[in-house]
Parts: C-alpha cells; sequence; structure tokens
C-alpha cells in the first residue's frame, strides 16, 4: 500500500482523504449546512420552512425548552434529525430522538438513512454511547421506572444527554400521563385490600358509586376523598409495596412511591388508578437535566400541558419557533354533511365514500372521478362495525405497518383504521378522501371524571378540537397535497361550526375552515349530490378551487406566541413545591391562579380549588374542607366535603317556555348551532353501551335545560339520588334514572330499588312535591323479582326515537329565522305543537311499567 501523500509506481499521488475538508467543523454545525454537504441528498434542497425553522432553531440553541411548530407534512423529522446531528457535531453530547410507537421509530430511522445521519434504536450501543450516532426510540423507553437512563434512586448513573428530541410532542403527552400511573386492576389481591381500606370513605361520598362498585357495574366510578387518601398513606404504601416488583406495577412504582400522598386516586369496577396531577418528570434525571429539549409539533394549539407534562419552561414554551409563512399545508376541503342538512343521515354518507373508493359514478354507470383510496378514522371497535358493509379492510394498530404500505403504493379501497388519530402518515394518493367519524373518548377514571366536572371548560374543548386536528392532519403530508376531509355527526360538525370552537384550531387549519365554510353555504340544505359535487371539485383538481386554496392559505401565519395557561403553570408550580414538602406554598399556588381566572370559567375555578384543597389538608384539614365547600359554590362535580353538602331544593321555573328561550338564546348564535346542538344530545344516548352512561346523563340533563325545566344531575353533585332531577312545575317533578347500557327484556330488581330509593330521596329532601317516577330502559316489562315503583313511567328506545323526532323538529321551526328560538311565544307554541310541555311529555313519550 502507497503510504498516503506519496508518489504511487503508476505516477499518482495516494490521497488521504481522512485529512481532507475537516479543518473547518463550524461550517457543519448549522443544520441547513450538514444537509447541504451530504455528498448523496434525497432531495436538492430543504423545503423553504424547513431552513427557516433549523435556522430560528440555531439561533435559540442555548434554551433548553424550544417548541418547533409546523404544519401537518412540513417535515418535521428531517428538521429533528438534523438537530440531533448538529447537536452531535458541536460535541454537547448524547442525542435521543423519541417517538410515540415502534411503528414510527422504524419510519424514522428509515428517514435518517435517506439524510446520513447514524441511528441506533439500541440504548447500550456504543455508537450511541460514544456520541456517534442518534438512539431513535419510543418515549417509553425513556420515561418509565425501569428506564434503561436511570431513574433517581435505582443506583444507576444517570446518562447524560445533549439533546432529546420529542417527535409527535401532542401524542407524547398522553404516553408520558400515562407512564406516571400506577393501575391496581380489579382481581388483583391489592385491589380488594385498598377497596376494603377506603370502603366507608368511599361510601360516605357517594352510595351510589359505592353500590355499582359492589356490583361490579362497569360504568362505577368513585374518586376516593383526597383526605382520606394522604391520611392513609402508610396503609396503602404496606398494601402496593409487595407488590412493586410484578410487571403489573415495576414501571410505575419507582416514579410515584414518593409522592404517592400527592395522587388522586379513583376506583372503578376495573382497577384502582392512581395519578398525580403532574407527572414527577424529575425522577428521569437524563431527561429533565438534557442540554436541548426539542418538542416537534403540529396541532398543539395550547402548549400548556407541556409545561404540565414535561416540566418545560413557560417561558420558553411561549415562543415557539415556527416557519414565517403557515402556507406550506396541503390543500383540504373539510365538509360535516349533518351541518350541511340535517337530514343527510350517515349511512348515506358511507354509501357515498363507498362510492369515491371504487370510482364515482354518474347516472350512466360512467365513472366521474378515478378510484381513491378512502381512509375512515373511528374510535372503537364497535364504530368500526357500522362501516363492516362498505370497507375493503379495517386496520387496528397491530395492522398498520403493512397496510400503510399498501396504501401508499396504490389503489387498496375504503380503509378503515381504529383509534389511530396520530402517527400514521398518508401522503398523495394513500388518502385522497379522509372521514372521521368520532373521536376517542375518556377511557380511564381519572380522564372520566374530569370529563363530568370540566365538561363546559374551555380546557377540556382544546383537548377535544386537538384530537380532531391531529385526526384531520392524516391525510395532507406537504405543500403539494391534497386531500378532501368530511367530519361524521353532529359533534364533530359543531367543532368547525362553533366559534368557541373555532378558536383553538391551528391558523391554517382556520383559514381552511373558513374556504370550506364558503362553500358549505352555496350547497346548504342540498341533497348528498351538492356533497358529491363538491368533492369532485377537489378531487378532480378543478382550477378555481385550487387557486381559492392556495390563495386563503398564502397569507396565514402562525401565532407568534404560544398559549401557555396561567393555571397549568401553577399546577406543575405546585406540585413540584408540594413534592419537596412545601404544601402550603403549594396550595397558595393554586389560589393565586383562581384569583387570577375571575369568574371566566368557573367549572375549572372549582376543579382547582379542590386541588388547593388537597395541599391544605396536608398541614391543616379543617382550611381545607372550607377549601373545598367553596369550591362546590363553583363546580358541583367536585369532592363533597366530609360534613357532605345538603342538596339544594330544585326551583321549578315560573314559565317553561321562557326559561327556554333564555336558555336557548344565551347557548346558540344561529339557527344551524342550535339543531347541531340538539342531534348532539341525542347523539350522545346510546342504547346497549353501557360505558356510555354518563354521556346520557348530561345529555338528558342539557335536554331538560333545552325544553326550559329545570334540571340536574342529584347523583353526580351529592353522591345520592336520581342520575336526573327535572322540575316540571312547582308541585312535580321528574325523578329520573337512565339505564339505555341495559340489555335485558325485563327490569332488574336493583334497578328498580334504585328508581324506589331516589323517590324516596327526593320526598325527604323536598316533602312538598311530587314524584314522577321515570326510568330509560330498553323494556317496559318488570321482572318478576323486582317491586315496581308505585306510578312509574318507561322511556323505551321506541318511545325516545319519537322524543328524538319531536325534540329536533322543535328545534328546526324554532331555528328557521334568525332569533326565533329567543322568542318566547314561538318557543311557547312549539313545546305545545310537539306535546314537551309539562303537562303532556311523559304521557305522550313513555308509557306505564308492565307486569
Amino acid at each position: 500500500m502507497t503510504p498516503p501523500g506519496q508518489m504511487r509506481e503508476d505516477g499518482a499521488v495516494a490521497l488521504d482523504w481522512d485529512r481532507i475538508g475537516t479543518g473547518d467543523s463550524e461550517a457543519l454545525l448549522r443544520p441547513r449546512d450538514i444537509y447541504a454537504g451530504l455528498a448523496s441528498r434525497p432531495w436538492p434542497y430543504l423545503r423553504h420552512e424547513q431552513g427557516e425553522v433549523l435556522d430560528k432553531w440555531f439561533e435559540r440553541r442555548g434554551d433548553s425548552d424550544v417548541v418547533i411548530k409546523q404544519n401537518t407534512g412540513g417535515g418535521k423529522t428531517a428538521v429533528g434529525l438534523l438537530i440531533a446531528q448538529s447537536t452531535l457535531n458541536e460535541g454537547i453530547g448524547k442525542a435521543v430522538y423519541l417517538t410515540p410507537d415502534n411503528y414510527l421509530v422504524k419510519q424514522v430511522r428509515e428517514e435518517a438513512v435517506r439524510l446520513s445521519v447514524a441511528t441506533t434504536d439500541d440504548p447500550y450501543d456504543p455508537a450511541f454511547l460514544s456520541a456517534q450516532a442518534v438512539l431513535v426510540t419510543n418515549y417509553q423507553k425513556l420515561l418509565n421506572g425501569k428506564s434503561a437512563f436511570g431513574v433517581v434512586g435505582d443506583g444507576k448513573e444517570p446518562i447524560e444527554l445533549g439533546v432529546v428530541v420529542v417527535d409527535d410532542a401532542h401524542a407524547a403527552l398522553a404516553r408520558t400521563e400515562d407512564q406516571f400511573r400506577l393501575r391496581v386492576p380489579a382481581g388483583h389481591d391489592a385491589y380488594d385490600k385498598l377497596l376494603e381500606l377506603f370502603a366507608l370513605d368511599l361510601r360516605h361520598q357517594s352510595a351510589n358509586a359505592w353500590a355499582e362498585l359492589e356490583d361490579k357495574d362497569p360504568t362505577a366510578l368513585a374518586p376516593i376523598p383526597f383526605w382520606a387518601w394522604a391520611d392513609k398513606r402508610e396503609e396503602v404504601l404496606k398494601i402496593l409495596r409487595p407488590y412493586r416488583e410484578e410487571r403489573t406495577f415495576m414501571f410505575g412504582w419507582p416514579l410515584l412511591a414518593e409522592v404517592m400522598h400527592l395522587c388522586t386516586a379513583t376506583a372503578t369496577s376495573a382497577a384502582i388508578e392512581i395519578r398525580p396531577s403532574c407527572p414527577p418528570i424529575d425522577r428521569i434525571p437524563s431527561f429533565v437535566r438534557a442540554r436541548r429539549r426539542v418538542y416537534l409539533t403540529a396541532t398543539l394549539a395550547d402548549d400548556s400541558a407541556l409545561v404540565t407534562d414535561f416540566g418545560a419552561d413557560p417561558a420558553l414554551v411561549a415562543r415557539p419557533v415556527t416557519p414565517g409563512s403557515a402556507a406550506d399545508l396541503g390543500e383540504r376541503m373539510i365538509l360535516a354533511p349533518v351541518a350541511l342538512n340535517p337530514d343527510l343521515d350517515d349511512e348515506a354518507v358511507r354509501v357515498l365514500a363507498r362510492q369515491f373508493a371504487d370510482g364515482d359514478q354518474d347516472g350512466d354507470g360512467v365513472a366521474e372521478t378515478e378510484p381513491v383510496n378512502v381512509v375512515v378514522l373511528v374510535p372503537s371497535d364497535r364504530a368500526a362495525v357500522n362501516w363492516s358493509p362498505y370497507a375493503h379492510h379495517i386496520w387496528r394498530v397491530g395492522d398498520l405497518e403493512g397496510g400503510v404500505k399498501k396504501l401508499q403504493t396504490g389503489h387498496v379501497g375504503l380503509v378503515v383504521l381504529v383509534n389511530k388519530y396520530d402517527g400514521v402518515n398518508l401522503p398523495a394518493g394513500a388518502c385522497r378522501l379522509l372521514i372521521l367519524d368520532g373521536v376517542p373518548r375518556p377511557l380511564d377514571g381519572v380522564e372520566r371524571r374530569e370529563a363530568v366536572a370540566l365538561a363546559d371548560s374551555t380546557v377540556r374543548l382544546a383537548r377535544e378540537v386537538q384530537r380532531i386536528e391531529q385526526g384531520m392532519g392524516r391525510g395532507v403530508r406537504d405543500g403539494e397535497d391534497y386531500c378532501a376531509v368530511l367530519l361524521l355527526g353532529a359533534k364533530l360538525a359543531t367543532a368547525i361550526h362553533e366559534a368557541r370552537h373555532l378558536t383553538l384550531f391551528s391558523p391554517a387549519t382556520q383559514a381552511q375552515l373558513k374556504l370550506s365554510r364558503d362553500i358549505a353555504g352555496q350547497i346548504k340544505g342540498e341533497g348528498l349530490d351538492a356533497v358529491r359535487q363538491a368533492l369532485r371539485a377537489c378531487l378532480g383538481r378543478v382550477p378555481q378551487w385550487r387557486e381559492r386554496s392556495r390563495r386563503a392559505l398564502a397569507e396565514v401565519r402562525y401565532a407568534e406566541h404560544g398559549t401557555v395557561r396561567g393555571e397549568a403553570v401553577a399546577l406543575r408550580e405546585a406540585f413540584d413545591l408540594a413534592a419537596t414538602g412545601r404544601t402550603p406554598a403549594a396550595a397558595e399556588r393554586v389560589q393565586k391562579a383562581v384569583n387570577a381566572l375571575g369568574d371566566g370559567d368557573r367549572a375549572l375555578r372549582g376543579w382547582l380549588r379542590e386541588q388547593k384543597a388537597a395541599y391544605l389538608h396536608l398541614t391543616d384539614s379543617v382550611a381545607a374542607q372550607q377549601a373545598l365547600a367553596g369550591a362546590l359554590n363553583d363546580n358541583a362535580f367536585v369532592l363533597r366535603p366530609v360534613n357532605g353538602g345538603a342538596p339544594v331544593q330544585l326551583k321549578a321555573a315560573a314559565v317553561q317556555s321562557r326559561a327556554a328561550a333564555e336558555f336557548l338564546g344565551a347557548q346558540y348564535r344561529d339557527g344551524t348551532g342550535l339543531r347541531l346542538g340538539v342531534q348532539t344530545l341525542f347523539e350522545d344516548v346510546v342504547w346497549g353501551e353501557e360505558e356510555r352512561s354518563d354521556d346520557a346523563e348530561r345529555a338528558w340533563q342539557q335536554l331538560g335545560l333545552h325544553l326550559g325545566f329545570a334540571s340536574t344531575r342529584p347523583e353526580k353533585q351529592y353522591g345520592t339520588g336520581p342520575d336526573n332531577l327535572w322540575a316540571l312545575s312547582a308541585a312535580r317533578q321528574a325523578v329520573v334514572e337512565l339505564k339505555t347500557g341495559c340489555t335485558t327484556n325485563t327490569i332488574a330488581k336493583k334497578d328498580m330499588d334504585q328508581l324506589g330509593g331516589s323517590v324516596r330521596w327526593l320526598n325527604d329532601h323536598n316533602p312538598e312535591v311530587e314524584a314522577l317516577p321515570v326510568m330509560l330502559h330498553p323494556s317496559q316489562v318488570c321482572d318478576t323479582r323486582a317491586t315496581a315503583v308505585p306510578g312509574m313511567r318507561v322511556v323505551t328506545p321506541s318511545l325516545f326515537e319519537k322524543l328524538k323526532e319531536a325534540v329536533t323538529s322543535y328545534a328546526s321551526a324554532l331555528a328557521s329565522s334568525p332569533d326565533r328560538w329567543t322568542d318566547e311565544q314561538a318557543v311557547r307554541d312549539q313545546l305545545a305543537h310537539h306535546k314537551l310541555t309539562s303537562d303532556r311529555l311523559f304521557t305522550t313519550y313513555s308509557e306505564p311499567l308492565r307486569a
């Protein structure tokens, strides 16, 4: 071999390439320059938007937390990998790139190959440990109680990191919260022991909820009072500690053991769930000590969760890095058929979707458009069943890798994806028509309780909108891509119609929704053919649509400042104070957030005041109970104090029609909103699904308000009494139990006993009014072992359908001209016409019990 620099026998000089071009490493620190220096680039140039955010990040690379926002399909993966490579080149330390799941780990590593970025998926790989390769792994690998990176107290030396890139930050939040919780499953010895330990506390808090737990009712939900949980912390630890190495607990125990007394515990028939108000992220030193943390996000309009879940610096989170323009989003036409015409049912839309998958045809059977891939996102297997007659494939998470590749390489047809609203890339022809048929509902106990307590809060609304926007982003992956989007059902239609929802979408999506509303305005009231023609304009690349679509986005800019809610910052700071023993200061910090809220969001105020009371209890139990009593004034669904809260007597409206007109006027700004609102109520009452009971109870309460009745949920508010109570008049109240989840052909003894107990409850608390016992049940027949409640009425599915038709017609008539729903006389006429008055409603839409 000829030594480098010496002449070879053929007269040529042997060059030492290792000594050429290595003198100036500064040139390869900037991510844009790293890309430009690649010998083989996957694209001639970085996209303009990618270059912009990379340059801005480089100027701010000294910040510990940086949020990078780009529209879906804006090339965030390449951005994150180049940032990781830049950090390695700078010698700052090791680089980790986190994704939601292993499916996406594979995708990121494939992208890294194209960018010549060395990666590994093994945290013990010498190339990663020597900062020569980027570790690409899922969130759980870093954030768990047995983390290979080290956990406080495990004796391991934490791995020092230079940068952690968190991809799909919105998805990371849910995964992180899941890691920082302990779930004690029913049937486990610890479950029974904990239930026995807190039996009296649970029974005192809610006799009904305790009875449901004993019956193993799948809808049972019983929060363990914070004072009982804190006072019995030693017993809790004694019960749980022996099982800490079991697989069920081993990944959560090391993260929660030290803050167990600060956790919220909720009992359901499936498990006892233990969760802190904020993840104790400092238990993972590698993450919190990383020199740089970069969060890549498309749909996180509200950035508060980055503070509460990851402990990110709120001041830095509020300064996101974005491209100069938000016009890099692909074309989308977004329509909600039910908002265009309430008579368009979902089944007709499913037929239409299949026609586009097969090649949309005109009346002569001639294809108007080529067959396209249609992708439907549904939240559950039960929702997928509705699509089975029309779908070519129904895929779940395990099917995604192979399935998505099929979509990306050719025509597949109509595909249903079950509960996968993020982390799926469907570029170009992989998805031309995207349909959202519902969004995932809260499943665990804590989230179900939050859904009840914060139902009307903007905080809860923001989460729902985020999931919707995530789902809608699956079908466009760059500025040249295009996709039509249909939203099924009144709830999703409301999200793109009501002003409260619209402001929570990203700026680019808001611009596309505005353009889509212009189209919707022209085809409003028309049939399915009008929807078909609109979709053809998008899918058929009609020049006028393309031009207007691009123009709609041309001047859109990202929000200059991120949204970081004050109460979210307070909750994080308060938890950190409490975790270090400074609970009085924690309570004071939450109170400052309550004061700052004012009277704007009373549901949230009450929720925060409950948290303040939990911190207070650790040093002053009397003050804690006083604070909790105050929380009840703001939110009727928080915990009840030790002394209980005396039920407030429900007073009937003086005039039903006036009360209805006032409620409708405050609730709806236009007729479309009114019609969608009423349809949403009936969508939430699902027969045969026990897990939808909470939705049904809330819908029934809201239905009462829409009709002008004072309406409450005593069982949720006081832990006893009926599911719902309607004040029909000064002398008569409907005591309502909803058993919409039942599938039996008779009314069981326990259900009949519950209704009888609720009648007695009303007689005890308001003896001056007559109780009308009402039950929503699939059967009007009393079981032979049950004792009938005198005078009871039953709303069966068929009668409920009649009620739905009447209320829908009532709303449609009032929505037919501007502000008619605020006119007391018009409301009175419609209530009477549809037999919805206090004296006729239950005689018309329910029937007597049959023996």
